[in-house]
């Protein structure tokens, strides 16, 4: 299969009264067209904000983003260009009461993008589409017009997900659609995506800190601390050869469904490094339990140690070897 994105050291900085904000630090990879990637890591870690600066909610501070053949740049795309990149990338946020819009109904709210855009001329074209994307995510028909604060969370998010559907998007962001739902409707919602990633061949770059979301969900996994990338490979090799500790601990932290069952643990202490204008070294040295002097003064670059598995760490090698 062929790369839809490529993103190549993306930056993107805040600036604050104390110094600049690195959220998103000299990011890269790839993902392949139909394909799952996902994103996890602790909150504020970067995830959402690399999310949003791909698809050009923000803009970026440097580093390139290359969608479906073609580089794309906010100082030197035109108004049109831009409106036509966003067309074919598309987002669906975590809070699904927040993203709606409370003064439209739900077939409003579906049919705001395919007016903006100018895709149907009839309002029979125009309803007709919007009823069918209800279907395909399944909302009643009856609930047309209702308005957001008379519907749960699993219904809400469903009309955040026929909006991004609307367009006939390319690629979505999903940050992290169903961490605020319950569980059951969690699987629910997750079923939906992934039939529908096979009947539109979509692509998703899946952000959350739920480990088994992520595991059920993702063909590739990234592992982000505090605005870079800690290790990067398929979903099976990250959950069965873990080489970073963060990303150990990370899946120690996932709970063991079975009563009287016993699991090893690595708790994270100390201080999170600021991500204001952050020294050399390791970002996560000051929580790491095998930190040496190393760590703390030079910056690991994310390096392949086994085939298709890339890691940041200095010691990755010694600790794959105790392990």
């Amino acid at each position: 299969m062929s790369e839809i994105l490529q993103v190549k050291n993306l930056k993107k900085y805040f600036k604050t009264s104390r110094g600049m904000l690195h959220a998103v630090d000299d990011v890269t990879f790839s993902i392949e067209e139909g394909h799952t990637l996902g994103v996890v890591g602790e909150s504020g870690c970067g995830k959402s904000t690399l999310g949003r600066t791909i698809i050009r909610l923000q803009p970026l501070t440097s580093g390139t983003v290359i969608f479906d053949g073609i580089s794309t740049d906010d100082r030197r795309m035109s108004r049109s260009e831009l409106k036509a990149y966003r067309r074919n990338m598309q987002m669906i946020f975590q809070d699904p009461y927040s993203s709606l819009d409370a003064r439209m109904s739900v077939s409003e709210i579906i049919a705001e993008p395919l007016i903006n855009y100018g895709v149907y001329r009839s309002r029979d074209e125009l309803w007709k589409a919007v009823f069918e994307l209800m279907d395909t995510v399944g909302l009643a028909r009856r609930l047309a017009n209702s308005y957001p604060h008379e519907l749960d969370g699993g219904r809400r998010q469903r009309i955040g997900v026929a909006r991004a559907l609307s367009l006939n998007p390319k690629f979505i962001v999903c940050d992290e659609p169903v961490s605020a739902l319950d569980v059951s409707i969690q699987a629910q919602i997750l079923n939906l995506m992934q039939d529908l990633q096979q009947e539109r061949n979509l692509t998703y770059m899946f952000i959350t800190h739920n480990m088994s979301v992520v595991k059920h969900i993702s063909d590739e996994i990234i592992v982000m601390y505090l605005g870079v990338v800690v290790e990067h490979a398929s979903a099976d090799s990250i959950f069965e050869h873990t080489l970073h500790p963060y990303t150990k601990a990370l899946l120690d932290a996932v709970p063991v469904a079975e009563l009287g069952a016993k699991k090893s643990r690595s708790f994270i202490k100390g201080e999170i490094t600021s991500p204001i204008d952050p020294k050399p070294g390791c970002r996560f040295a000051a929580r790491c339990p095998y930190a040496a002097d190393r760590c703390r003064s030079e910056t690991p670059e994310l390096r392949e140690l086994l085939p298709g598995h890339q890691v940041a760490c200095h010691l990755a090698e010694e600790l794959d070897q105790s392990t």
